[in-house]
């Protein structure tokens, strides 16, 4: 059997992507709950504060260095797998993705020694600072990818000529029409993975009896966290569900399983799409709710797959179940926010033990959500790498053997398994070890410039036992 290099280069790139964008959606996040917490420690001088975000800044430390490993290796694929991708579009997206490069990623390489190595070497705003801008950092970063995805989406601000695309308007290129509900959308996605993932752990810490204040002050701070956003995060999915449906309507039938389309469309709950007979199998739906959620309108006319060219049409099997999953993990997210305020206003949230049982299962949902997210978005654009403009088939290396792309997907597999296997052990060790309990801070605010140690009634060692 023949091996095909460009579903094997697609396979490859969905395997490191997949690896790669677990880490900068918990480190976004990450950094920004160290920067909150940065700031609590600086303005209150309650020692838990500062405790919690050295623990946390660790994890960060860990998560930044393999979503750096991972990053790069994705990035050498333009050149590999996707020269032809990298010639023509090169003009338009080289430019975004060196933006990323000099703005953010120095940012954060600047400042990220600071945060880990300066705590008592720099004055405690310096130390904030570092950390708020190691934060920005990571927000701009997600910033300059997300706008250069966002126009192979929906393209605009350029022109063709000799088949390569030049910019005509950098503004409109940047802000391109799908981008500001990407962006937002993807941040929040961000913020309530992160937000799970310390609710989780502190739920963990609650059950076993461990860390028992870290883990109440960061229970409650990442279910408030989860309370704002997961509502927020359902009505900004729905305009960029509105969004999409105005720029790749054939995304959005895939998405829905809609084939004929048209009014009063159902919202199809379950089924089995069939590319080859253009039908689904096991079809159950509610009658008129996609035709309400998309047009806000019961008579609603909406897209069906057999409108576009068979050619022009991605695969809805996929799509179909990943946005599904995408979701239903969204009214899990609300689930856990409408108990939360249930339980906080009943005064038992930290003694409702299936509730931190339920956390505690509930902190990898926010990374299966992006993935499934993700491959809808990115599936859902097939056959275009730049929709409507540039095929994938096209952008494909011509010289690519199938073997040679093989032989690439099975060193990464190997390679990927190692790294982040023992990565993922140190990560487990650490979550182990806690944060400090006990330890009070050496040097007091200016610490590096040969200040005093602090005295016994600055050392906040009551707020170990009362974070309030």
């Amino acid at each position: 059997m023949e091996l095909d290099p460009l579903i094997l280069s697609r396979i490859q790139f969905a395997f490191t992507i997949s690896f790669h964008i677990l880490f900068p959606s918990f480190t976004v996040g990450l950094a920004c709950w160290i920067a909150l917490l940065e700031g609590l420690w600086v303005g209150t001088g309650k020692w838990i504060y500062r405790s919690l975000s050295e623990f946390w800044t660790r994890i960060f430390a860990l998560s930044f260095g393999l979503g750096v490993v991972s990053g790069i290796v994705m990035s050498y694929q333009f050149g590999t797998n996707w020269s032809r991708w990298s010639d023509t579009v090169g003009n338009v997206l080289g430019p975004l993705i060196q933006y990323e490069v000099v703005t953010a990623f120095f940012l954060e390489a600047a400042f990220l020694g600071i945060l880990l190595f300066g705590r008592d070497r720099v004055p405690r705003g310096i130390h904030l600072m570092a950390a708020c801008l190691v934060a920005l950092g990571t927000v701009l970063s997600s910033f300059w990818i997300l706008s250069a995805n966002s126009w192979m989406h929906t393209p605009a601000g350029f022109e063709i000529r000799d088949g390569r695309y030049f910019v005509t308007d950098w503004w409109q290129v940047v802000f391109n029409p799908s981008f500001p509900y990407r962006l937002a959308h993807m941040l929040t996605a961000m913020f309530l993975t992160t937000s799970f993932v310390v609710a989780g752990i502190s739920a963990w810490y609650l059950l076993k009896h461990k860390y028992h204040e870290h883990a109440r002050l960061g229970l409650k701070m990442a279910l408030a966290m989860i309370t704002v956003l997961a509502p927020l995060q359902i009505f900004l999915g729905d305009l960029h569900g509105l969004n999409t449906l105005e720029h790749q309507p054939a995304k959005i039938a895939a998405m829905e399983g809609h084939w004929e389309g048209g009014p009063r469309a159902p919202l199809i709950l379950f089924a089995i799409p069939d590319p080859a007979t253009e039908s689904n199998r096991w079809e159950l739906g509610i009658e008129g709710l996609s035709s309400l959620i998309l047009k806000h309108d019961l008579n609603g006319v909406v897209p069906g797959l057999k409108q576009f060219p068979p050619n022009e049409r991605p695969d809805p099997r996929l799509v179909f179940w990943t946005f599904r999953v995408m979701v239903g993990i969204g009214m899990v997210m609300l689930a856990v926010a409408a108990i939360h305020v249930v339980l906080r206003l009943r005064g038992a949230l930290f003694q409702t033990r299936w509730f931190q049982w339920m956390l505690v299962g509930c902190m990898p949902i926010g990374f299966v959500a992006i993935l499934a997210g993700w491959f809808t978005t990115e599936v859902g654009r097939q056959p275009w790498v730049v929709y409507g403009h540039l095929r994938t088939a096209d952008a494909l290396t011509p010289s690519l053997s199938g073997e040679a792309a093989l032989a690439s997907l099975l060193t990464f597999v190997v390679a990927y398994t190692i790294i982040y296997g023992a990565g993922t052990y140190y990560l487990i060790r650490l979550l182990g070890i806690g944060p400090a309990v006990n330890r009070e801070p050496p040097m007091a605010e200016g610490a590096g410039h040969g200040m005093r140690p602090m005295s016994g009634a600055e050392t906040p060692a009551h707020t170990i036992t009362n974070p309030e």
